[in-house]
């Protein structure tokens, strides 16, 4: 379809508004994955993928501060259809190798349209269409898009800037603040005193990796974080290599012996949780010495139980190994004000530095700050209410993809593939045009919570921004559970023909 564009005479060009059967919005590790299952699963079906970035890669390509690797292992992480064959936990370059083998050996890059900044999606209830305006990042140009279904794989933090809270005295620091979402190429650590402000996997992540090359590194928490250590190998996937046994073998022997000991920590986790927290702290112990009780109790011990904030993975103790060599260390404490030279703590203590890195986490973005209508109405989606954190009551043929916070974020990914492409062929077979959750008469009384339970979860951007996400109800049906166990049975098995599904 051809369109005029508004302008004057001189101006006037046609701009053309392409359909497709299927739009994906992100290229990253679920935008990818989406693509192979939908050429799969529903072959022949049309479909392009926008990505407002230059490359495939997601947050792989966002993140490049040094040490950048995943928190996951990658036979998780990893696609279920495709074997990951290195280290578990891999580092960025890794990961986007393996994704760029997945788009080459599916012919997935005709189908991928980088720099292309989505700004709204209209709904037309007339058409059974979404209307997808985008910005090309490179020209400014606008481009327009129609589709039958939206497939939301753009994750679940805004990749244009990270969280940082608000400090005195930030005016005051004279050297430089660097947030690792946007770690500049210029930035020299050698031999300078750095600070860390953070405790997760960014700061678990970061500070081995610059801990040799800087002067020292101080990581700087207002509170303890668990972590885990251990070997960046599987002693099972090099028998198994030794045994000669093919890698797609490997891959799902592998893969399944990791969830079996994932489900049973994070089980133990709930029910008894002294024991699983002696065990890491015991792992702590192990790298740095029985003598350091005193520090292990005061930086790392954390006042929560296991699994309530995800936990980072330690390989080889690298973090560890470079706090007892004496290249870093850990202050717990929280910050006064920042000074011309440093930090000034509440304590009253102060920390030098000449460069302050402020791990301090991301912004949530609920689906990719699109402004959503239907119809012309503005979609608010903190007053829908989630089918099984994939789809939104009252919102028509839009599914997203939204991972797990205990388990590999693709492992959803995948299981959402299949019940995107089961519910389009369902929807074929039917010749339906629209599909929307809905409460169902039973449902109408159901209590309405915010989206996760913090009593079972509760990092601090989702604390932040809970109040834009959708409602969850106590059913089912009306959550996402956080739990892949059980979802791997449930997610398969859901009734397509259930009053919850309201077809057009």
């Amino acid at each position: 379809m051809n369109v005029l564009a508004r302008g004057g005479p001189a101006s006037l060009s046609i701009q053309t508004v392409e359909h497709f059967e299927v739009l994906i919005v992100g290229a990253g590790i679920s935008g990818i994955g989406s693509a192979y299952h939908l050429t799969k699963q529903l072959p022949g079906t049309t479909f392009v993928i926008l990505e407002a970035q230059e490359s495939f890669g997601g947050t792989w390509l966002t993140h490049r501060y040094p040490g950048i690797r995943s928190d996951s292992d990658l036979y998780t992480f990893g696609y279920r259809f495709k074997p990951w064959t290195s280290a578990p936990i891999a580092s960025a370059a890794e990961i986007r190798s393996y994704m760029g083998e997945v788009i080459a050996e599916n012919d997935l890059d005709q189908h991928i349209r980088y720099r292309h900044n989505i700004i709204s999606a209209s709904w037309s209830n007339e058409s059974n269409r979404w209307t997808i305006e985008a910005v090309k990042t490179d020209s400014g140009e606008p481009a327009t898009f129609t589709a039958s279904f939206l497939w939301m794989c753009q994750g679940y933090y805004r990749h244009s800037e990270g969280y940082t809270p608000e400090w005195q005295g930030t005016q005051d620091f004279k050297g430089r603040i660097v947030h690792p979402q946007r770690w500049p190429d210029d930035l020299d650590i050698v031999g300078k005193k750095v600070v860390v402000i953070g405790s997760g996997a960014t700061a678990a992540t970061l500070i081995p990796a610059i801990a040799e090359k800087s002067g020292h590194v101080t990581m700087l928490q207002r509170s303890p974080t668990f972590f885990r250590t251990g070997r960046n190998a599987i002693e099972l996937a090099e028998t198994l290599r030794q045994l000669q046994i093919s890698e797609e073998w490997i891959h799902e022997i592998v893969r399944r012996k990791i969830l079996f000991d994932q489900d049973t920590f994070t089980r133990r986790s709930f029910t008894e949780p002294e024991k699983v927290k002696q065990e890491l702290l015991g792992g702590i112990r192990a790298v740095l010495g029985p003598e350091s009780d005193s520090e292990i109790e005061k930086h790392f011990t954390p006042r929560y139980r296991p699994w309530r904030q995800r936990i980072a993975f330690v390989p080889d103790a690298d973090l560890f190994e470079a706090i007892k060599s004496g290249k870093a260390c850990v202050v717990t404490d929280e910050i006064d004000r920042f000074t011309e030279t440093g930090l000034l703590l509440k304590s009253g203590a102060t920390l030098d530095a000449d460069i302050i890195i402020t791990a301090t986490g991301f912004n949530l973005n609920v689906l990719g700050d699109i402004v959503f209508s239907i119809d012309g109405r503005p979609v608010d989606f903190a007053q829908t209410v989630t089918y099984r954190g994939m789809m939104f009551t009252g919102v028509p043929n839009l599914v997203w993809v939204f991972g797990y916070f205990r388990a590999s974020w693709t492992l959803r990914a995948d299981l959402v593939a299949d019940f995107v492409c089961r519910l389009l062929a369902h929807m074929n077979k039917k010749g339906a045009k629209k599909v929307a959750p809905a409460l169902r008469p039973k449902d109408k009384d159901m209590p309405l919570l915010p989206w996760i339970d913090p009593e079972n979860f509760n990092p601090g951007y989702l604390m932040r921004d809970m109040h834009l996400l959708p409602k969850r109800g106590d059913k089912p049906e009306w959550q996402h559970s956080q739990d892949y166990w059980a979802e791997k049975d449930e997610l398969p098995a859901i009734d397509l023909d259930d009053a919850a599904f309201v077809y057009d």
